[in-house]
């Protein structure tokens, strides 16, 4: 449920703070007082847009918080699938500000979110009502989802949607073999001439770096000579001078020689002598660095290597960034081909396929239609006796169900209609005009799905309007009745509404060095007296209407 609410810089409203409690709320107030902008306040939390202009002036930014308790299993699931949670107490504190340049932010327990994902977890934590969302919640669209929700037909429903589910892809694929020829003969030669420019190269996993590698030492062919020759004469062999090794050679001997006079020096010549070796072998190595993998003409080389890396650098402008993303898409298309080549058994094998998942469906489909038959009828007959209660006893409701070509949902077209007057025939509840009676409709529809829907907060806004004053206490009834299983807010101009209300606010509007200041005041039992007994008079307030607004108090504290 909304547990506080807290506005400011909206309007007239500064700052306003508000604890709310479960049961059924009354708001009330003079004309002006404010009302609208709390609705409006509310409706931006919930992720409506709300216009710069009403930010307070003077002010830079206006704000919304509220904070959300006891959330639902379903208000829980919505969170974890947007990978979000509720604190460590349960709670969730939904909060959306506004600048004087029109840019908004939006947060959830602190952490910012998008505008997408607020309307996401709005949707499961409250439900507005004016004259305008009733249209909303009138929709066609929404009918078949409200009688499954009555009907409890979830379990059925998502087994439905399985084969459904299974049948749709089915179906994509049985579509797309039997493209036509054409385009299947189009396809079956571009795949071919893809396979046989790829195959034509043979191309070998790593073999690209090993010829880059190559094609680079045979660029430098001339380098890698001079410079190894020249180490490789320097280092061991050398007609113009002496090369390293004849060096050690020698110095080993010079040393060698002094050894019956200085001992040690035997070791030390040992260790020339292997240095020695070690050179020759370098300088070996380095001489073989002219002619390793050089056989016959290296230019002939160069250009046959070269040759292979552009052919294969125009694969990779056609087919992938790399060899292996090359080999990938072959497989791929060679796969298509297979598929395209042996269309006419996979069409046999896809037609038989989906009519066993069809027939499966169809199954599915007609359970769930008997099912919406027998809760319809339910639904029709305790509607009407609401309706009844309501003051409208001409009314007839009723559930169309037609059946349709397959959908996601099943088999059937749901629609729900609406006779307000005698004679008339029934019509779509969408094309209703009365104002007053699109609201009580709605209210007896809300009070026969109440314990269906998982939302837990209802607000009405001027849910009164167009009624008299015993339809009005009759709607006041039914919202209390609601308000045993969920949290309901009104926003009224009924005494005989406000009356039976758990929890009363007043809402005021004061002036303080010449601005206007709106604010909720939690009435206590003389203060609801008193506020009844304004709604229900005139210009002055009377002992007369101080007591009707006792009685209608009294009497609605007795009711459920």
């Amino acid at each position: 449920m909304l547990s506080s609410l807290h506005i400011e810089n909206i309007a007239v409203i500064k700052k306003l703070d508000v604890d709310l409690s479960k049961g059924f709320t009354a708001l009330t107030g003079e004309t002006g007082a404010g009302k609208s902008i709390i609705i409006d306040s509310i409706n931006m939390l919930m992720g409506g847009k709300l216009q710069r202009e009403l930010i307070r002036t003077g002010e830079k930014k206006a704000t919304v918080c509220g904070v959300f308790t006891d959330l639902s299993s379903s208000a829980l699931e919505k969170l974890a699938e947007l990978g979000l949670e509720a604190d460590e107490d349960g709670a969730l504190m939904l909060q959306k500000s506004i600048t004087e340049d029109g840019r908004s932010t939006v947060k959830l327990n602190g952490r910012t979110i998008t505008a997408a994902v607020q309307k996401e977890i709005a949707s499961s934590l409250i439900n507005i009502h004016g004259q305008n969302d009733s249209l909303l919640f009138l929709t066609k669209s929404s009918h078949i989802n409200l009688l499954d929700s009555f009907a409890e037909n979830g379990i059925a429903l998502d087994d439905y949607k399985k084969s459904y589910e299974e049948y749709t892809d089915i179906k994509g694929k049985l579509e797309n073999l039997e493209s036509g020829d054409k385009e299947k003969n189009r396809l079956i030669e571009i795949y071919r001439f893809q396979i046989g420019e790829i195959d034509a190269l043979r191309l070998k996993e790593g073999e690209e770096e090993k010829l880059e590698a190559e094609c680079s030492r045979l660029r430098n062919l001339e380098k890698i000579q001079k410079q190894t020759s020249f180490a490789y004469r320097v280092l061991h062999s050398s007609e113009k001078s002496a090369s390293v090794t004849y060096l050690l050679d020698r110095a080993a001997q010079s040393v060698l020689s002094i050894s019956d006079v200085i001992p040690e020096a035997a070791s030390l010549a040992e260790k020339l002598k292997n240095y020695r070796y070690e050179i020759e072998d370098i300088a070996m190595t380095v001489e073989g660095f002219s002619s390793d993998g050089f056989e016959g003409d290296p230019t002939a080389r160069l250009n046959k290597i070269e040759g292979r890396l552009d052919a294969i650098a125009k694969l990779k402008r056609k087919y992938g960034s790399t060899i292996s993303e090359i080999l990938a898409f072959r497989n791929e298309i060679s796969e298509k081909l297979d598929m395209i080549e042996q269309s006419d058994d996979k069409i046999a094998e896809y037609k038989e396929k989906l009519e066993m998942i069809k027939k499966q469906m169809a199954e599915k489909a007609d359970a769930l239609r008997k099912t919406r038959k027998n809760a319809a009828s339910v639904l029709r007959d305790r509607i009407m006796d609401v309706l009844v209660f309501l003051d409208m006893p001409k009314v007839r409701f009723d559930v169309s169900i037609a059946p349709t070509e397959p959908r996601a949902n099943g088999f059937d077209d749901v629609e729900f209609l609406v006779a307000t007057n005698a004679g008339e025939p029934l019509k779509p509840m969408i094309k209703i005009a009365s104002g007053g009676e699109l609201s009580r409709i709605m209210l007896a529809m809300k009070s026969v799905l109440a314990d269906k829907d998982s939302i837990d907060t209802l607000i009405f806004d001027e849910i009164d309007t167009g009624i008299s004053g015993g339809t009005s206490r009759k709607v006041g009834i039914k919202l209390k009745s609601i308000s045993k299983g969920i949290q309901v807010i009104c926003v009224t101009h009924s005494a005989q509404i406000a009356s039976l209300a758990d929890n009363h606010f007043k809402i005021v509007k004061t002036e303080n060095e010449g601005r206007a200041f709106t604010e909720l005041r939690l009435l206590d039992g003389e203060g609801r007296v008193e506020e009844n007994a304004r709604i229900l008079g005139g210009i002055e307030v009377t002992e007369t209407q101080r007591r009707a607004a006792y009685e209608m108090i009294r009497e609605g504290e007795s009711l459920l």
